[in-house]
C-alpha cells in the first residue's frame, strides 16, 4: 500500500469513529466526548476514562489504547486487523468502549 493510500483509509477510520461516536450520542446516553488533534481521535466517557485511537504513519498502523491494552492494526486489503490477535479493529472498538461506558455499545465498519 503507498502512503498515500494509507494515509485515505486511516483518516476514513478515524472519520467512522467520530461519525460512530455522533449517532451514539444521538441514541443513548453513553455521552462520549470525542475530540480530534491530526491523526490523534481521544474518547471520552462519562467516567474520564478514554480510548486513544491514533495513526503511526511510518509503519501503516492505527493504533487503539484502551483500558484493556495496547493494540496495533494494519490493513490487510479488506479491514484493519490486530498485528497479534488479527482481531478486527471495530470488534475490539465496541469490546473497549463497551467496557469503559457501561452499557452495550456498537461500532461498525
Amino acid at each position: 500500500m503507498t502512503d498515500q493510500e494509507y494515509l485515505d483509509r486511516a483518516e476514513g477510520l478515524l472519520n467512522r469513529v467520530e461519525q460512530l461516536c455522533d449517532a451514539i450520542n444521538e441514541r443513548t446516553s453513553a455521552d462520549i466526548d470525542n475530540q480530534r488533534v491530526g491523526g490523534m481521535l481521544t474518547l471520552v466517557f462519562g467516567d474520564d476514562s478514554q480510548i486513544v485511537i491514533n495513526l503511526q504513519k511510518p509503519l501503516q498502523e492505527v493504533w487503539l489504547a484502551a483500558r484493556s491494552g495496547g493494540y496495533h492494526y494494519k490493513y490487510d486489503g479488506s479491514a484493519w486487523r490486530d498485528t497479534k490477535s488479527d482481531e478486527e479493529f471495530f470488534a475490539r472498538l465496541t469490546a473497549s468502549a463497551t467496557e469503559q461506558a457501561g452499557m452495550a455499545l456498537a461500532f461498525t465498519p
